[in-house]
C-alpha cells in the first residue's frame, strides 16, 4: 500500500476548494442577473444563513428591510430566497401574480418525513392541476361535513359550553387555558371530521395533542384583550338567557374589533409558509427568477406603520370607523391571502368569535396574586407562541 503524501492530499484539498467554490458561485448566478433584489453578501457555502436570528425571524427581517427596502434576497445556504415586506409587495405576490407565485418549494425534512408526492397534502403540495382538484375536493368535503352552515355552529356552541364548564370547574382558582382551549378546538375539528367529540380526560385526546401541540396557538392569546367593554356589549345584545350566535357579529362592533386585533396583534404566524415561483416574475420593478422561493413576511403587513395607527400597540380601534362601526382593512392577512389562503380560515372565525364571547360571557378573568402578567411578547419559531400563563376564572 502506498501512503499518500502530505503534498498529494493537500493538491486534493486545495482542488475541492475551488470544486466547492463553483459549485457555490453557480448556485449566485441569479444575484447577477439585471433588477434581481439587493440582499447581504452570503458567505460560500452558507449563504447568509448565519445573519438570520431564527429564534427571532420577524426582528432580522425588520432590520434586514430597513437596510435593503421591502423586497431583498438572502442565499440560504444554495437556495436563492426573496423576501416580500409590506402590503403593498405581499398582495402583489400572494394575489395579483399568484399563479406564478403559488407553488411551494421542495423539502428534504418533509421528504423524510414522507410527506413527498402524492402524500404532501393541500398545504404542502407543489402548485398545479392536482393541487387545483385537491383543494378543489377538500373545500367541498367540509362543506358536506357542515362548514358555513348552522350544523357546524351548533357543534361550535356546544363545544363552547363543554369548555365554560371545565373553566367553571376551577373554582376560580388559578390555570393554565393552553390545554382545555386546544383540546375544545381539537373537539370542533374531530366533530366535523368524525362526528365526535373527546371529554377532557380522555386519554385518546391527551394524546392526540401531544402530537400536534404547536398547531393551535391563537385562542391561547385572546386573554390578553381588555374585556369591560367587550361584556358590555356581550350583555346588552346577548344577555346571560341564550348562548352567542354567528349572527350577533353584526350587531357588536367592538367584540368584532377585539377579537381581530387579537389576531393582528398576536401574529401567529409572522412569516408564512414558503411560496416558490413557477416562472419568471416582476415585483416591485425586480425581477424574481423561475425556482426562487419566496418568503412573504405577513408580520411587516399586520405591524405596518402605514397602515395601522398604532401598530405596536394593541388597539381595538385599529378596526372601527369614526361612528364606532366595525372595518375589515386590506392589511388584515393573518391566514395569508391569495391561492393558499389557509384553508381553516372560516372555522377558525366561527371558534374565535363563539368561543371568545361564551367565556366572556359566563366569567370575570384576573391574573392571580402574585404571578406576572401575561407577556406580549412570543416565542417565535415557524408560529409565535405564547409564553406559559394562569388566569382565574370566576363566574359572573
Amino acid at each position: 500500500m502506498v501512503l499518500l503524501s502530505g503534498e498529494w492530499l493537500g493538491s486534493v484539498a486545495v482542488a475541492v476548494v475551488i470544486f466547492l467554490l463553483l459549485v457555490d458561485l453557480m448556485h449566485r448566478r441569479a444575484r447577477w442577473a439585471a433588477r434581481y433584489p439587493p440582499g447581504p453578501t452570503p458567505l460560500p457555502g452558507l449563504g447568509n444563513l448565519l445573519q438570520l436570528d431564527f429564534q427571532d425571524l420577524p426582528r432580522s427581517m425588520g432590520q434586514l428591510r430597513r437596510r435593503y427596502g421591502n423586497v431583498f434576497s438572502l442565499q440560504m445556504a444554495w437556495t436563492p430566497t426573496v423576501v416580500l415586506n409590506g402590503l403593498a409587495a405581499v398582495r402583489e405576490v400572494l394575489v395579483e401574480q399568484s399563479e406564478d407565485t403559488s407553488d411551494r418549494p421542495p423539502s428534504p425534512v418533509y421528504q423524510h418525513l414522507g410527506l413527498r408526492p402524492p402524500s404532501e397534502g393541500v398545504i404542502l403540495a407543489r402548485y398545479g392541476h392536482a393541487w387545483r382538484e385537491q383543494r378543489r375536493f377538500s373545500v367541498s368535503t367540509m362543506r358536506n361535513f357542515g362548514l358555513g352552515k348552522k350544523s357546524l355552529e351548533q357543534w361550535v356552541t356546544e363545544e363552547a359550553s363543554c369548555l365554560c364548564a371545565a373553566f367553571a370547574a376551577q373554582d376560580g382558582s388559578p390555570f393554565r387555558p393552553k390545554e382545555l382551549l386546544n383540546k375544545a378546538v381539537s373537539n370542533v375539528i374531530s366533530s366535523l371530521i368524525y362526528a365526535r367529540r373527546f371529554e377532557y380526560d380522555d386519554p385518546q385526546l391527551t394524546q392526540m395533542l401531544d402530537l400536534m401541540d404547536t398547531i393551535l396557538k391563537e385562542e391561547s392569546s385572546l386573554f390578553r384583550a381588555m374585556v369591560g367593554r367587550v361584556q358590555q356589549e356581550i350583555d346588552e345584545v346577548i344577555g346571560q338567557s341564550r348562548p352567542p350566535e354567528m349572527a350577533d357579529q353584526a350587531h357588536m362592533p367592538y367584540t368584532m374589533a377585539v377579537i381581530h386585533e387579537v389576531q393582528r396583534f398576536g401574529d401567529i404566524s409572522p412569516i408564512g409558509l414558503p411560496h416558490m415561483t413557477s416562472r419568471d416574475a416582476e415585483v416591485q420593478g425586480y425581477r424574481i427568477p423561475k425556482g426562487t422561493v419566496l418568503l412573504t413576511n405577513l408580520s411587516s403587513v399586520l405591524k405596518d406603520e402605514s397602515c395601522w395607527k398604532k401598530p405596536l400597540r394593541f388597539y381595538p380601534e385599529h378596526f372601527l370607523d369614526d361612528q364606532g362601526r366595525f372595518v375589515k382593512k386590506d392589511a388584515f392577512i393573518p391566514f395569508s391571502a391569495g391561492r393558499r389562503v389557509c384553508l381553516g380560515e372560516p372555522l377558525a372565525r366561527m371558534e374565535l368569535f363563539l368561543f371568545f364571547t361564551c367565556l366572556l360571557q359566563r366569567f370575570s378573568f384576573s391574573v392571580p396574586a402574585g404571578q406576572p402578567r401575561p407577556s406580549d411578547h412570543a416565542e417565535v419559531a415557524s408560529l409565535a407562541i405564547p409564553a406559559p400563563y394562569q388566569l382565574c376564572a370566576v363566574s359572573r
